[in-house]
């Protein structure tokens, strides 16, 4: 791994380690509120995000920064990283121990590196995907710095495929494996890239909720579909705030049409 990638690398353990640290004292002991969209925000993802937004400044001279807390519309510039500091907010609240520390790194508009830190559990996941971008970077999926890959398994009863609480319509006789809810978009994602999972589908996801993942579960060998729109590259100027870019994982390409005719229902 050459010098670049092992500072993104460093920068983006380091950074979420000690983020990590403090949510960890805030866990289950915060209020939320409710913002426009529904969803939860605490002073917890707040001050994350500023931590790692002054942290990724001070790192990367001219990098641009999508946040779900801050900056919501994409900068346009040629790198670009895009921050969840705290994916799953409502069980950081209740006291339900999985949730994360979203990061992933954009190059012209599309992930190539993804980090995603999950403290109570004690797993760091990250990823290096070229795709098309033209790069070379270091390959592989890993978690813990240990390579992971996704599942060769076939559906199964002992098997297991994760939903998101606005995806339940999937929920019929026939589903091929047994249902999980984890409540956390990233997490969701990324049990399918360790194996843990065969597919996954969440039905309102934001950029932010996506890019870590996104390389990770790639890297791992999965499948990433988009149902409605797809998610990458993004457009410079575009105000990612209100955007959901539905989508199925699963851990190889002949499950799609083994999931997909469940998730007709699902309202997307």
């Amino acid at each position: 791994m050459n010098d670049f990638w092992t500072t993104i690398l460093d920068f983006a353990q380091t950074t979420t380690t000690r983020v990590g640290k403090q949510l960890m004292q805030d866990f289950g002991k915060v209020q939320a509120s409710q913002k426009a969209d529904g969803s939860l925000v605490t002073q917890a993802d707040k001050w994350a995000d500023q931590e790692i937004r002054d942290a990724i400044a001070s790192t990367f001279s001219g990098y641009g920064i999508l946040s779900e807390e801050s900056d919501q519309s994409f900068p346009g510039t040629e790198w670009c990283w895009v921050i969840d500091p705290l994916d799953g907010t409502t069980n950081f609240t209740r006291g339900i121990p999985i949730w994360t520390i979203s990061l992933g790194l954009l190059y012209r508009g599309t992930p190539i590196f993804g980090y995603v830190y999950a403290p109570t559990l004690n797993q760091a996941f990250h990823g290096f995907w070229a795709g098309s971008s033209g790069l070379a970077t270091p390959t592989g999926a890993f978690l813990n710095h240990h390579p992971i890959h996704t599942s060769i398994d076939s559906p199964s009863n002992n098997h297991f495929f994760n939903l998101c609480s606005r995806s339940t319509a999937a929920i019929k006789n026939g589903f091929p494996c047994k249902i999980r809810m984890l409540g956390v978009a990233s997490y969701n994602f990324l049990t399918v890239a360790t194996g843990a999972t065969l597919g996954g589908i969440e039905a309102t996801p934001k950029v932010w909720d996506l890019a870590g993942a996104w390389v990770i579960v790639q890297a791992a060998g999965g499948v990433w579909a988009s149902l409605k729109s797809e998610p990458f590259p993004l457009s410079p100027g575009e105000d990612y705030s209100d955007r959901s870019f539905p989508t199925l994982v699963v851990s190889r390409p002949e499950l799609v049409p083994v999931f997909q005719p469940f998730l007709e229902s699902v309202k997307i």
